[in-house]
């Protein structure tokens, strides 16, 4: 039985939904779907209200996804324009540059609109229009979200692409969806580092024949090669006004494209929509996080990936939040430095990944207690499943027990958060992402696609549609129904294996490549990977299946010991022995590997399938690693792989 932890008092007596509201929103949202989403839409400022809320189908013969079809709006104008007369001086956007001597900018709504309008110009003077796609390949600067939004303003279609991304993905990204115009910066600031972004800009060039035209931001003195294809930003915005008319837009018509990569194949431009999706950002947004005017609201990831779109951009600004966006990483140029982070910008609600929850913990405790974080109220971890000893650590150390966490399970595919609780209506258990938020219907099913019911194990499906569901694979519609809706028929499957425990509280297992099949038992990566953490020498692990003679599938376990702890054949044996006292001998490891590093991407994911393709021994092509922080861990991962 795994620890509960009550809403406290205060937030069962003050949050927007306590378990009752729960419970009716919750059942008003299954029962009546058109009149519970007409109803929410009124969040919305609508220049033509919708008239009906979903239309959409699972199935092959009348595949279709549609939400508040006849609806008109403008997303941009929902973010800035509506909230200019009654908070036009409050802050928007709070900058936090890379350096932590540099000074921090900060944008009241007002200034924030006058700078997208003119951004907006800009691109219209460079002959974008409505439909038209524009690649953003920023660092996190200001100048990211004037590009974004200004893009929503005019109609145009967004494809951000994280900044660490290599030429040849970016190339392959802005060819796919024939983007004519790249907006980019001389250079970003990541960690004390710089990142050429101009010159691979030029370089990706070279290989999309699209590309007719880029903008530059200026963010340094430092001369970059100019040609008649580039313009200058601040050059181009000193010759147009701060005043731009919204586009009025259908609510079906496309909003952004953001390319997600599988484990095999090319990646797939996800397609999100106007209308549902901004409704579903700001929904969840307001209600996950219990957000109040004024609140400074900081979501610690980066604009090239989803949660950058829903959580550092349209949720927050729809609401009309004050929302901090960071250059950085969190442990530069210290372990401290997210913290100092939150104290100087008095944070109240923090929201980052599991991954840099890790990282941080094995540096140990006294880079928080140093710091204040008295503003700290509550506190959202994303992308992964969070192990208990993560989570705890993370509540009891940073939030000093007094911070709820909402544990929150979605995807690109999802546009928003899916199952997580609500802070004053879920009592809470370390490692859970607890229930489905409104209007979610989730499954699990088994690998013939039986619904499992009661406290069970299986693969996690969604059994009808949402708002902020995305509508299509860019350019192949018919990759998106085989990817997501032939595994179960009439469901989307989102490839996690899930667990509802005796309380209806969900678990998520990990992806179903990462379920291992060993001698006939289904065996959950993250289950396996939260026990070697939970000892106290190991700051953090990856688990793998590897091939087996006699089990069909083994275990195998990347391990990374805390700073100051040393490997040894000893401690493997004793965190073998470890892993079959907290879970059972069916979870024995095969094969335990101490790692100084892990292959992750820049935005701190695991790069799973490398950890794979090095258990099997199969390393003679490991792939594209350009996008890895630090490519050179793959070769310290293969060299000492255990034979």
């Amino acid at each position: 039985m795994a620890d509960i932890y009550p809403v406290p008092e205060e937030w069962e007596r003050h949050a927007r939904v306590d378990a009752a509201c729960y419970r009716t929103m919750y059942e008003a949202s299954l029962a009546d779907p058109d009149g519970f989403w007409l109803e929410q839409a009124k969040r919305l400022d609508w220049i033509e209200p919708p008239s009906k809320a979903g239309e959409w189908s699972f199935d092959e013969a009348d595949f279709g996804i549609r939400w508040f079809a006849d609806g008109r709006l403008n997303v941009a104008a929902n973010c800035l324009d509506r909230h200019l007369a009654s908070r036009g001086g409050d802050t928007a956007l709070i900058w936090e540059p890379d350096d932590p001597a540099a000074e921090p900018r900060r944008f009241t709504y007002l200034q924030l609109f006058e700078e997208v309008c003119r951004f907006a110009n800009v691109l219209k003077a460079e002959g974008v229009g409505k439909g038209d796609r524009v690649t953003i390949y920023m660092p996190m600067i200001p100048e990211a979200a004037f590009a974004v939004l200004a893009c929503a303003r005019i109609g145009a279609v967004h494809s951000v692409v994280f900044g660490g991304f290599s030429p040849d993905a970016l190339a392959g990204r802005i060819q796919d969806c024939d983007s004519k115009i790249v907006v980019t910066a001389d250079i970003g600031r990541r960690g004390g580092k710089t990142v050429p972004l101009k010159a691979n800009v030029d370089a990706a060039a070279a290989r999309a024949p699209s590309l007719e035209r880029v903008i530059v931001v200026r963010t340094s003195r430092e001369p970059v090669p100019m040609t008649e294809r580039d313009r200058w930003y601040d050059e181009a915005g000193a010759l147009v006004s701060a005043d731009c008319p919204a586009e009025a837009m259908d609510a079906e018509d496309p909003l952004f494209i953001l390319y997600t990569s599988g484990s095999t194949g090319k990646p797939k431009g996800v397609l999100h929509t106007s209308g549902g999706y901004l409704l579903w950002a700001s929904l969840t947004h307001e209600l996950v996080f219990d957000y109040r005017s004024g609140q400074v609201y900081w979501c610690a990831a980066d604009i090239g990936w989803v949660t950058g779109h829903s959580y550092i951009l349209y949720g927050p600004l729809a609401n009309g939040a004050t929302t901090l966006m960071y250059e950085g990483v969190p442990n530069w140029p210290d372990a401290g430095r997210i913290w100092q982070v939150v104290d100087r910008h008095r944070v109240e609600i923090l929201y980052t990944a599991p991954t840099a929850l890790r990282a941080l913990m094995r540096e140990g405790d006294e880079h928080v207690t140093r710091t204040s974080r008295k503003s700290l109220k509550l506190l959202g971890t994303v992308g992964e499943p969070i192990n208990p000893e993560a989570w705890r650590w993370y509540h009891e150390v940073v939030g000093e027990g007094r911070c709820p966490i909402v544990d929150t399970w979605w995807q690109t595919e999802t546009g928003g958060h899916m199952i997580t609780p609500l802070p004053g209506a879920v009592d809470l258990k370390p490692g859970s992402a607890t229930v489905p938020f409104f209007g979610i219907e989730p499954q699990v099913v088994d690998t013939e696609g039986r619904v499992l019911e009661g406290a069970t194990e299986g693969n996690l499906v969604i059994a009808r549609s949402w708002p902020g569901q995305m509508r299509t694979v860019w350019g192949d519609h018919a990759r998106f129904f085989q990817t997501y809706f032939t595994t179960y028929r009439g469901k989307y499957f989102t490839g996690d294996g899930c667990r509802r425990d005796e309380d209806g509280y969900w678990w998520i297992t990990g992806r179903v490549d990462d379920v291992i099949n060993v001698s006939g038992h289904r065996m959950g990566t993250a289950e396996v990977e939260s026990a070697l953490v939970l000892h106290p020498k190991v700051a953090e692990a990856a688990v793998v299946g590897m091939p087996h003679d006699l089990k069909g599938q083994g275990i195998y376990a990347y391990v990374t010991l805390n700073a100051g702890e040393a490997a040894s054949e000893a401690l493997r044996g004793e965190l073998v022995k470890w892993v079959r006292t907290e879970i059972g001998p069916i979870a024995t490891p095969d094969a335990l590997q101490f790692a100084p590093g892990l292959p992750k991407t820049r935005s701190g994911k695991i790069m799973r399938r490398i950890l794979r393709k090095i258990a099997e021994g199969d390393v003679s092509n490991l792939g594209d690693t350009s996008t890895l922080a630090d490519p050179a861990v793959v070769d310290d991962l293969v060299a000492n792989r255990v034979k």
